[in-house]
C-alpha cells in the first residue's frame, strides 16, 4: 500500500492507494495524522478510490483518524469508496459513522460548510 498527505489550506488529504492492512503502514500513517493536528488541520478528506482491500486493522487506522480529528474538534470525510469497500462500511456499519461522498470536490464543500 501507498499514502501521501498533501495540505490545501486547512485541508488535509490523505491519498490510500493499495490495500490498506493496518500492521504495515498504521504506526506511520497515525504519526503523520499526529503532526497534521499539532498543525492546528482539524479537516481531514481521505481518498480510499484506489484502496482495493480493507482488513480490521485498517478499519482500525480510519477509526483512529477519524478519532483523532473529532478529539480537535474536526471531521474526517471518505472519499470515492469501491463497491467492494462500500460493501465493508456497510456491513461494519461504519457507514453511519463516517461521511462518505463520491469526490473530493465534494468533500471540500462538505468540510468548509
Amino acid at each position: 500500500m501507498t499514502f501521501n498527505f498533501n495540505q490545501e489550506n486547512d485541508l488535509m488529504i490523505i491519498q490510500f492507494e493499495g490495500d490498506l492492512i493496518g500492521e504495515e503502514n498504521g504506526p506511520e500513517i497515525i504519526e503523520s495524522v499526529n503532526n497534521t493536528l499539532n498543525n492546528n488541520i482539524t479537516k481531514c478528506a481521505i481518498d480510499i478510490s484506489q484502496v482495493r482491500y480493507i482488513n480490521s486493522s485498517g478499519i482500525g487506522v480510519l477509526i483512529t483518524i477519524l478519532t483523532k480529528f473529532r478529539n480537535k474538534g474536526g471531521e474526517v470525510i471518505l472519499v470515492n469508496p469501491s463497491d467492494h469497500v462500500k460493501k465493508l462500511l456497510v456491513i461494519t456499519k461504519l457507514n453511519a459513522i463516517f461521511a462518505i461522498v463520491d469526490d473530493l470536490d465534494q468533500a471540500k464543500k462538505e468540510l468548509n460548510k
